[in-house]
């Protein structure tokens, strides 16, 4: 399962409604790539596909493809507003090593 912050949900749902986004969830993945090897992919969707874990936490529904799944069991969705920039975070248990900017990781 992945965790949802309050500070990333009520981002989450802002962004939506900015976007006319009604209905939609929050779809989280991995891809290759990156400075350490993977990195994380978010968007928002409205239609499941075949091979998807669907959940809800903290009254937010997240979906990810069971293969990334594997790379993203237990991990946190915060939101970072501060200095260093702002948008999403994902805090992952399972990450060995992740670069100086957050958004790739190695297991």
């Amino acid at each position: 399962m992945i965790t949802v912050t309050d500070y990333a949900k009520k981002q989450a749902l802002r962004l939506m409604e900015d976007e006319g986004k009604d209905g939609y969830f929050i779809r989280v993945g991995v891809q290759g790539g990156g400075c350490s090897g993977l990195m994380y992919q978010l968007t928002f969707d409205n239609e499941d596909k075949a091979g998807d874990s669907s959940f809800e936490d903290n009254g937010v529904k997240v979906v990810v493809d069971n293969k990334s799944y594997l790379y993203l069991i237990g991990t946190t969705l915060d939101f970072s507003g501060g200095l260093n920039g702002k948008g999403f975070v994902f805090v992952n248990p399972n990450a060995d090593r992740t670069c100086g900017c957050g958004e790739s990781f190695s297991v």
